[in-house]
């Protein structure tokens, strides 16, 4: 309900005083709970650091990677976009180059002859502001000054909360960009492991099942991650191919010769790390389910957007610690394919690649308002 202040002077003035913000718990981070989920989060990107969800046997598992110390969050220097939003404009732009309305814009170069999430000093690096904590939401903001990630112009005032019910994690964000005409494409830079890594006969990815029911199409991409324009269509059984039936592995294509290098780099990338599109889908259908029969977890997700990149964390080097939530006196590192993030987003570079008509969909000015909503729900098999 909306309620105007106007007619009540005395009373405003009298509660003009700044609100404390929401302050977090003894562990410094915002936890919020539901029936059958607890999530944690930290303003430092506006992250997840903590996703407890219910085993087959009735056992709570922290299914998104992170770390124990939140304040080694801002000083790592790999960043791999733990469970946090990036923006203003996520993903690649081709060359580091963008033009709206005649003007071409230069962005930094921080991934090759490419810009990844804005460069570095994007959202997932800012501390955002708690606006808003209740015991299952909480409300983040962010204010993104113009140029603050060169070549991004105008200001931008983004949102995202995050609420949860049942089994049921929601995320919702909006952004406005009140100044000028600018690129605005966000998501959620989720990464799983559905079995924290616990299974001690299988640390990587690879036996966690996917089921993208609507995303025969993805977008074809270069050695380096870039879409190039063509549209390909997975053939059944093929690597790309997560759509003719339901449970298959993460690794079902791992003998194929191609898979060592399905994501480019030269070779060195195995795996996945790229757009699948999401063709004709009903309202609220469920358009990727993860599973794994090790924990007998599934995740369901819904969302508002036309399509998800799929990464299955090549570049993890090993290097990196598993929370204390997580892994076994064997397994104690984040090492190479052990991961999988789903990024719900709009077309990677779309707003490069009028063909797709996707330009429309990526550029954000005056008057208009950006929107991004998604939700998983956890249950077991």
């Amino acid at each position: 309900m909306r309620c105007s202040i106007v007619a009540l002077p005395v009373l405003a003035a009298a509660t003009s005083v700044v609100a404390q913000a929401p302050r977090p718990g003894d562990d410094g981070k915002y936890t919020i709970s539901s029936s059958g989920i607890t999530a944690k989060f930290i303003p430092y990107g506006a992250t997840l650091t903590n996703l407890f969800v219910k085993d087959k046997n009735g056992d709570d598992v922290d299914v998104v990677l992170g770390y124990d110390d939140i304040n080694y969050y801002p000083v790592d220097q790999g960043h791999p976009v733990y469970n946090s939003i990036p923006g203003r404009y996520v993903n690649r732009i081709g060359k580091g180059k963008y033009t709206i309305d005649g003007t071409t814009y230069t962005t930094q170069l921080n991934d090759g002859n490419n810009t990844l999430h804005s460069g570095t000093n994007n959202w997932s690096y800012r501390v955002w502001n708690v606006t808003d904590f209740t015991k299952d939401s909480v409300t983040f903001t962010v204010r993104d000054a113009s140029n603050s990630s060169q070549g991004m112009l105008g200001l931008v005032k983004g949102q995202v909360t995050y609420s949860v019910s049942g089994s049921k994690w929601n995320i919702k964000m909006e952004a406005t960009s009140p100044e000028a005409k600018t690129p605005l494409m966000l998501t959620h830079h989720t990464y799983f492991n559905l079995d924290a890594y616990k299974n001690p006969d299988m640390v990587k990815i690879w036996n966690h099942t996917l089921y993208l029911p609507y995303s025969k199409r993805y977008l074809v991409a270069d050695d380096g991650a870039l879409p190039t324009g063509k549209i390909g269509t997975a053939e059944p059984n093929s690597i790309n191919d997560f759509a003719s039936r339901p449970d298959m592995f993460l690794g079902h294509a791992r003998g194929d010769p191609k898979f060592a290098g399905n994501c480019g780099s030269g070779g060195a990338c195995e795996g996945y790390n790229g757009y699948f599109l999401i063709d004709d889908a009903p309202k609220d259908a469920v358009v990727v389910q993860l599973a794994s029969p090790f924990s007998g977890i599934k995740a369901d997700l819904r969302t508002d957007q036309p399509g998800i990149v799929l990464y299955s964390c090549n570049w993890m080097d090993g290097s990196a610690d598993l929370k204390s939530t997580q892994g076994t006196k064997t397994n104690r590192k984040v090492v190479r394919s052990s991961c999988v993030a789903i990024e719900a987003q709009d077309y990677v570079d779309g707003i490069n690649h009028p063909e797709w008509g996707r330009v429309d969909k990526q550029i954000t000015g005056p008057g208009q308002t950006y929107t991004w909503e998604s939700s998983w729900i956890f249950g077991t098999f």
